[in-house]
C-alpha cells in the first residue's frame, strides 16, 4: 500500500509549529482586542455568487468551487456529464457548484455586515482569525490553505482609522521582532493613472500588471500591459509613473509634476478636469495626513508601484513586507468605501488589513525569532516510580496545574531511561522525582534537563519552588 500524502499546497502541522503558529495568533488577538476589535467567524464555504465578481477576473480563477450533493442520483446525472466540460473550462453551473471556499475574509465579512447592518453598532470593529483556500500554484510562501488574520472598520470615513490600522501593523511586527516596512499607495492616485493612459477601464488591467512589478520585472510587466490592449505611449506613462523615486514627500511632489499629471490633465475633457484633479490631490492629502502621524518612523514608505490587484479597494492601500528577507507581502489590504453596496446594502465605508501568518510564520523560522520557550507545552514532567509515590505525585500534579504550571504525570512504571527520552523528545525543561526515600524525608528531587543541575526542594514548597524556576 502506497505512503498516504497530502494536496498540494496544504500541510500537517506537529507540536512544535502549532505552539508556534499560536505564538502568532496570540501577539495579534491581543493587540486587535487592546484595540477595541471584536472577533468574529464565517463559515468555510459561501454561496458561489457572493464570490464571483469581487477578486477580479483572475481571483475567480482560484476559487475552490465545491460539487453539489446528489450529483449521482439518476435524475441529475445527464446534467451533470454535459455541463461538466463547461464547469472545468471555467464557467459556472449553479446545479453543479453552488459553493465555493472562501478566498479571503473580507467579502464574507461583507455579507455578513450587509445581513446584520440593522443590528450593528457603528462604528464596527472586528478581527477575524480562519483560513481560507485559493486554488493557486504551491511555492515558497504561497499554500492553497493557509490562515489570515483580518481586521476591519466598517460605517467610518475617517481616516483616523487607517492611522490606527497602520499602528497596530507596526505594534505587532514590533512584537514579533520582525522588521518590517508598511507600503502604502492610494487608488485614487491610481485611478488618476488610469486617466492618463486612456481612460478609467483601464485601471484594473493597470494595478493587475503593476502589482506583479516585485515578482516578474518592469519588462513583462510592459509586455502584460501590451497584451491588454494598452498601446506604446500608454506603456511610457506607466514606465514614467513607476520610475519616481526619492522620500515619501519627495515622490508626492514629483508625482504631482509628473508627465503622468500632465498626461491627465491634457487627456481630460474641461468639464471633467477639474475632478480628475481633485482626485488626484484627494489621494496625495490622504496619505499625508496618515503620514503626519508618524514624521520619524522610517518603516513607512510610500510605494506608488502597490495596486492591491482587487477591485474592491478606494482609497488608502497597505502592503507590508520584511525586511532582510526575500518574502512576499506578509500582510496587506486598503479601503473599500462601498464593498456592502455589492450585496444590496450601499454607502457603508470600511477598511481593512490582513496578516500573512503562514509567511509569518516562515519568515520568524528563516530568522530565528521564535524565542526558545514558545516550544515548551509541558514543563514539569512528574517521574512515574511505582504504586507507592503515584498518588502523591497526582496530588501534587493537581496543585501545579491548579497554580497554572503546565505539568504531566508519566502514565506507566517503567525504566528511567525511558522517562528521559520522553522529556528529551517533548523538550520537558524539568523534570521532577519524588521516590519511596524521597516520600520518606518529604524532599523532591528537581533536574534542569537544559544545564543538568539538579537540585532538591521539600514537597510542600514544591508549587512556590515551581513557580520561582519558571519565571
Amino acid at each position: 500500500m502506497s505512503k498516504p500524502g497530502l494536496p498540494q499546497g496544504t500541510r500537517d502541522f506537529g507540536s512544535e509549529t502549532v505552539h508556534k503558529r499560536q505564538f502568532i495568533f496570540q501577539i495579534i488577538r491581543k493587540v486587535f482586542e487592546l484595540s477595541g476589535f471584536e472577533p468574529l467567524e464565517t463559515p468555510a464555504m459561501e454561496n458561489l455568487e457572493t464570490l464571483l465578481g469581487k477578486y477580479g477576473e483572475e481571483g475567480d480563477k482560484l476559487l475552490f468551487k465545491i460539487l453539489n450533493n446528489g450529483l449521482d442520483h439518476a435524475s441529475k446525472k445527464d446534467t451533470a456529464l454535459a455541463e461538466f466540460e463547461k464547469i472545468l473550462a471555467g464557467k459556472n453551473n449553479k446545479h453543479i457548484t453552488g459553493r465555493a471556499l472562501r478566498y479571503d475574509l473580507t467579502i464574507p465579512f461583507a455579507r455578513y455586515v450587509a445581513t446584520h447592518h440593522n443590528e450593528l453598532a457603528f462604528p464596527f470593529k472586528r478581527y477575524q482569525i480562519q483560513p481560507v483556500w485559493r486554488a493557486d500554484r504551491p511555492q515558497k510562501g504561497r499554500y492553497r490553505e493557509f490562515f489570515q488574520c483580518d481586521a476591519d472598520v466598517v460605517g467610518s470615513r475617517s481616516l483616523l482609522n487607517e492611522v490606527e490600522l497602520t499602528q497596530i501593523y507596526l505594534d505587532v511586527f514590533r512584537q514579533l521582532n520582525i522588521e518590517v516596512e508598511v507600503h502604502i499607495n492610494h487608488r485614487k492616485i491610481l485611478a488618476g493613472l488610469a486617466m492618463a493612459c486612456g481612460g478609467a477601464d483601464k485601471l484594473i488591467s493597470i494595478t493587475t500588471a503593476i502589482d506583479k512589478l516585485d515578482k516578474i520585472g518592469l519588462d513583462k510587466v510592459k509586455m502584460e500591459l501590451a497584451e491588454k490592449g494598452l498601446g506604446v505611449k500608454e506603456i511610457s506613462i506607466v514606465q514614467a509613473y513607476l520610475a519616481i523615486q526619492g522620500t515619501n514627500e519627495e515622490k508626492l511632489e514629483q508625482l504631482k509634476r509628473s508627465f503622468v499629471y500632465q498626461s491627465i490633465q491634457a487627456l481630460a475633457s474641461p468639464d471633467s478636469n477639474d475632478k480628475i484633479d481633485r482626485s488626484l490631490e484627494q489621494g496625495i492629502q490622504d496619505i499625508r495626513y496618515l503620514l503626519s502621524f508618524f514624521p520619524a518612523s522610517e518603516n513607512i514608505v510610500v510605494d506608488l508601484s502597490l495596486a492591491r490587484g482587487l477591485n474592491y479597494y478606494t482609497g488608502i492601500i497597505f502592503e507590508i513586507r520584511a525586511r532582510h528577507i526575500s518574502m512576499g507581502s506578509i500582510g496587506g489590504g486598503g479601503r473599500y468605501d462601498d464593498l456592502t453596496g455589492l450585496f444590496g446594502v450601499p454607502d457603508i465605508p470600511g477598511v481593512g488589513i490582513s496578516f500573512g501568518v503562514d509567511r509569518i510564520y516562515d519568515v520568524m523560522e528563516e530568522l530565528k525569532l521564535f524565542p526558545a520557550t514558545v516550544q515548551h507545552s509541558t514543563e514539569f514532567l512528574f517521574f512515574n516510580l511505582g504504586l507507592e509515590t503515584v498518588s502523591t505525585c497526582f496530588e501534587l500534579l493537581q496543585q501545579f496545574r491548579s497554580a497554572g504550571i503546565r505539568s504531566e504525570l508519566y502514565p506507566e512504571q517503567t525504566k528511567f531511561d525511558r522517562q528521559f527520552k520522553y522529556a528529551e523528545k517533548k523538550k520537558i525543561p524539568f523534570i521532577i522525582i519524588i521516590g519511596t526515600e524521597e516520600l520518606k524525608t518529604g524532599i523532591a528531587k528537581i533536574k534542569n534537563l537544559e544545564t543538568g543541575v539538579q537540585e532538591e526542594c521539600g514537597l510542600g514548597e514544591l508549587v512556590l519552588y515551581a513557580e520561582k524556576l519558571n519565571r
